[in-house]
Formats: structure tokens, sequence, C-alpha cells
């Protein structure tokens, strides 16, 4: 056992970082599918997936169109509602991992970096994932109960600013940022790249892509089998 103390950090956004699709957005189906939801609103989902599809808005506003959707529908369910949709859709989806970051954090895990993801995506979800992905802690969006039933409102949302999420986890645990890097692929991950030391545009869209080029940041693109790591102008063939 490696006992020596974890003083550095690195921290993953998870949908299109870590995770191929987007929890909240299967979250959301799944609970349509069992009823919790009404059936219409996977009509919804499916139009906003579209639409990004179809170049009719970006994926920052098609993320957003799902927290919508989401605090829209979640008001009057059950925490045992929703996590019983979770424990649906983790097991069925848990290996849709992209290659670059997956290897990443058993790297960081090999040079004993404390690891964490700071994610948009509904805390219930996210810490179901996070039973699968075993990192350090996990934060996702909190949402608001009132007898026990959701209310609708969120009481946290990391999307904010995840770099305060980030600053109160080193301050809370000792560490630093020496060394620390951060991945993320959309502008919501921006303020924590600025703040690490090692920042990776990880298949950015194009919001993070020109903030990334602006201030010389690593780019690191995945397509199919191949990693493209355009700072450093090199081709990884994962076949």
């Amino acid at each position: 056992m490696n006992d020596t103390k974890k003083t550095k950090l690195a921290v993953f956004d998870i949908d299109g970082t870590i995770f191929r699709k987007n929890l909240a957005f299967e979250l959301i189906n799944e609970l349509a599918w069992m009823g919790i939801f009404h059936r219409s609103v996977r009509n919804q989902l499916v139009r906003h997936y579209s639409d990004w599809l179809d170049h009719k808005g970006t994926y920052e506003e098609y993320r957003k169109a799902l927290v919508k959707l989401y605090a829209e529908n979640i008001k009057g369910c059950t925490k045992d509602d929703v996590e019983k949709a979770c424990q649906i859709v983790i097991p069925f989806y848990k290996h849709r991992t992209y290659v670059y970051t997956s290897q990443l954090v058993e790297k960081f895990r090999r040079e004993n970096y404390k690891i964490i993801a700071v994610s948009g995506s509904p805390s219930e979800i996210v810490e179901e994932y996070n039973k699968y992905l075993k990192l350090d802690a996990v934060f996702g969006t909190i949402y608001e109960m009132d007898n026990e039933k959701y209310t609708g409102g969120a009481v946290f949302e990391p999307t904010i600013d995840k770099s305060q999420v980030v600053r109160q986890y080193l301050a809370e645990n000792d560490l630093t940022l020496e060394d620390s890097y951060g991945v993320g692929d959309t502008e919501s991950d921006a303020r924590v790249l600025e703040i690490v030391a090692n920042p990776i545009a990880f298949n950015p869209n194009e919001n993070l892509r020109k903030i990334a080029e602006k201030n010389g940041w690593r780019i690191v693109v995945e397509k199919k089998d191949v990693i493209y790591d355009i700072k450093h102008n090199k081709i990884t063939n994962q076949s």
C-alpha cells in the first residue's frame, strides 16, 4: 500500500470529458421511461439533442436546456425516484468513457494525486457514477428538497464557478496547485483551467477552443480510436 500523503490535485469535468455522453440526458430519459417524468419530456429531450446535432445551437445552450428541463420536471419527485433511475442508468452506461481521460485518471492514481470531478449534472447521478469511477470526490448540482420532495430549485450549482469548488476542496484537504491538472470540454470549465498548472482542453467546444488557443493551453481531441495532442503535435493510435 502507498502511504504517501496526497498533496497534488487533478480536476475533471464528467460529461463529454470522462463520460462519452451526458449524465443528465440519460437520467432525464430514464425518468421519462419510468413514468416519473411525463412521457412528453422525452420528446423535448430528443428535440434539444437534435437541435444541437443539427447545428441549431451550441453545446453550452444544449447543456443549459437539459438543466432547465430537469429543474422543471423534478418538482414533486422524491429522492428515491431519482436514485432508482440512477441505479438503472449507470450500470448500462458506465463503460462509455473516453480512452484519453480514463488513462489520465489511472496515471494520476499511480502518481498519488487527489482526483476529483466537478459536474453540472445532478449530484445523485454523479455520485452513483462515482461508485464506478472511484474518484476521491465528486460534485454535482444539488436540488432543493421540501417535505422529502424536490422543489425544482437548486441550492448548489458548481457550473456557476467551478473554480470556487476546487479552491474550497484545496483548502479543506491541504493540497497544492503545484503540478495540478484540469481537464474540461466547455467554457464552464475555463475557470478551473485558469488556476491549474496544467490545463487541458479536451474535445473542446468552439468557445473553449478559443479560450485555450488565446491562453496557450494544451488541446487534445479524441476521435474514434485516435488521440490528437494538438499543442504537442502528437497523434496516438489506441487500436
